[in-house]
């Protein structure tokens, strides 16, 4: 038994992710957040190549310890050059000179190289002042959360087809970036609500939701791509047959799928080992191809051509 004073309850404090958060009280303070979600004007820049873009070459002045040798150099023969030194079989692994050098039991020193990611792969800002959030603190959405034993759920105040669709389901879908909580769990279930009991309402409001799709897929974040994917299989299927969803996504292709198209290798290389989380769904590139797949499926006769124009690896899973 605990002592006097003393309490059985473990209390876990709740630290926010984001600054602008504050504690459970507050609303979110937006008005100093000036960068914007998905900008690439944060990312660190690299030194522009002069020969990239005309004949002229940037060459420094050498000192003598970077004189070539004897036995340096590839003596004017087309020898290739040493390993470290290859140019990347793949965009996205681009291999660094050595950093470090590592010895063996033999004595024998091997470079070894870091792998940086392009600056297409790095992750954008995604700063905590989407319309969800805003609206949920002021308190306009008519939704809070029902604990549950096993999984929380959503109470819905209003009932889901008396909500007017083009108001609140781009509200919700601008919530897909957001990795905070409650703002996470709500957005993402209010969605798959507000398409499985209103699935005849989403139709005249896809082009509202346009942007906040783009919006989340720019942030470059693992996890908001792979809820975001999940989001749009859903959309797709969720008029039953119809692919009138799918349809009229595919005039949108150009402002979603140039982000599937850079995450498509990204897949788990794990050999001959079992991955025990594969009924999480957190694969990029499987789920990518999931995706593709079932916008070809609901997305009519001119869907593959314009899957194929931006995402050139591509191959149709209904054209032999």
């Amino acid at each position: 038994m605990p002592s006097k004073g003393q309490c059985d309850l473990k209390i876990r404090q709740k630290y926010p992710l984001f600054v602008e958060t504050g504690s459970c009280f507050d609303a979110t303070n937006s008005k100093h957040i000036k960068v914007r979600p998905g900008g690439h004007e944060a990312l660190p820049k690299k030194p522009l190549d002069v020969s990239a873009f005309s004949f002229s070459k940037k060459t420094g002045r050498k000192t003598p310890d970077q004189f070539i040798r004897r036995g340096t150099g590839p003596g004017g023969t087309l020898r290739p050059s040493k390993k470290y030194e290859t140019p990347p079989e793949f965009p996205d692994e681009y291999v660094a000179p050595p950093c470090r050098v590592l010895t063996d039991k033999n004595n024998n020193s091997r470079p070894v190289n870091k792998k940086l990611d392009f600056q297409a792969f790095l992750e954008r800002p995604n700063p905590p002042n989407t319309e969800f959030r805003r609206f949920y603190e002021r308190g306009d959405l008519p939704v809070q959360i029902e604990h549950g034993g096993v999984h929380n759920r959503i109470a819905w105040k209003v009932a889901i087809e008396k909500l007017d669709f083009h108001h609140y389901l781009p509200i919700f879908f601008d919530g897909l970036r957001e990795i905070e909580m409650p703002y996470a769990f709500l957005s993402e279930q209010g969605v798959y609500d507000m398409m499985q009991v209103g699935s005849s309402k989403v139709v005249p409001v896809i082009p509202q939701l346009i942007i906040p799709i783009k919006t989340a897929l720019n942030t470059r974040d693992r996890s908001v791509i792979a809820k975001v994917l999940k989001v749009l299989q859903a959309l797709v299927k969720c008029d039953h047959e119809q692919n009138l969803v799918g349809q009229a996504l595919v005039p949108y292709y150009r402002q979603i799928l140039p982000v599937l198209n850079i995450f498509i290798r990204k897949n788990d290389n794990l050999g001959d080992v079992i991955d025990y989380g594969q009924q999480k769904r957190s694969n990029l590139g499987g789920l990518i191809m999931e995706t593709l797949e079932a916008f070809e499926t609901h997305g009519g006769q001119d869907a593959f051509i314009n899957i194929k124009y931006f995402v050139p690896v591509y191959e149709s899973v209904i054209i032999n």
